[in-house]
């Protein structure tokens, strides 16, 4: 194949990339021009531009769904589920690696299999534990089941990453005096950083924008998250479009920014991992 075969061949799959690109942002498009017309006009045609830019349409949503209320919601499950399966999954597959015992085998291939199981299947039992437990209608019932769902993918994560970290620096660090735990914080947990940091991101998106869990354990409307605050704009009869456009807008908005600033660490996270496993 001569250059100038390869330049067009080159140029020939940019463009599919370009289009393949422009097909998968396509509903970007409809969400935020759909979100500033007023009703009629998003039934009348809804893949044209809007002829009047109505932003009133955010403030009516705002106010409607209480999402401040159910901002702050989300923001305290998130931060508060993420910050115990980050620290429980690497300090649980630090354990596994360096006890590498029958019993710490077995309890991997437990998470391992854990991962394969669909939610669906378990969502009556975990309804069943969590008023066991007391703790449905409320946070804390929310966040043990969050945990209870992510830390098994989490610690096989954290289980191949800790592996490659050298047992030597933290002998070398019980040597100038750090217990297990001191040389864990101080040496080990850093040394985890892209790790950590992709499964903060990946956990965070799932539970800022799960809606299942949250709406089989939050009853009460002061306890709604972004997306049930948001689904109570579709009724039986009638679907607020002029309204919900706005909340899922409100509602994607932090999480792609966040993701935006943290997308790097994803990539570190996957480069690590390739060349250390």
């Amino acid at each position: 194949m001569n250059a100038k075969t390869k330049s067009r061949w080159n140029i020939g799959i940019e463009v599919m990339m370009i289009l393949l690109a422009l097909l998968f942002l396509s509903p970007f498009y409809f969400l935020l021009a759909n979100s500033v017309k007023s009703f009629g006009e998003i039934l009348s045609d809804a893949a044209s531009w809007p002829q009047t830019f109505m932003w009133s349409n955010y403030v009516n949503a705002w106010k409607l769904a209480r999402f401040s209320e159910a901002f702050r919601n989300s923001l305290i499950i998130t931060i508060i589920s993420v910050a115990l399966i980050s620290l429980f999954s690497a300090m649980a597959a630090y354990r596994m690696v360096r006890a590498n015992n029958r019993f710490n085998q077995i309890l991997l291939l437990l998470m391992v299999a854990a991962m394969v199981v669909p939610f669906q299947t378990i969502m009556i039992p975990i309804l069943k534990v969590v008023n066991v437990l007391g703790v449905n209608n409320s946070f804390t019932g929310l966040i043990i089941s969050h945990l209870g769902l992510s830390i098994p993918m989490a610690i096989f994560l954290f289980h191949g990453f800790i592996k490659s970290v050298p047992l030597e620096i933290e002998e070398a660090a019980t040597v100038d005096g750090c217990n297990p735990i001191s040389a864990f914080f101080r040496i080990v947990l850093p040394l985890l950083k892209p790790m950590l940091m992709t499964i903060i991101v990946l956990n965070a998106l799932g539970i800022w924008n799960d809606y299942l869990l949250p709406s089989l354990i939050l009853q009460a409307p002061g306890l709604r998250t972004i997306p049930l605050a948001t689904f109570s704009f579709f009724g039986q009869y009638t679907k607020q479009w002029d309204m919900a456009l706005p909340a899922l807008t409100i509602g994607i908005a932090p999480i792609v920014i966040f993701y935006l600033f943290m997308q790097r660490y994803i990539v570190e996270g996957i480069a690590a991992g390739s060349v250390k496993g």
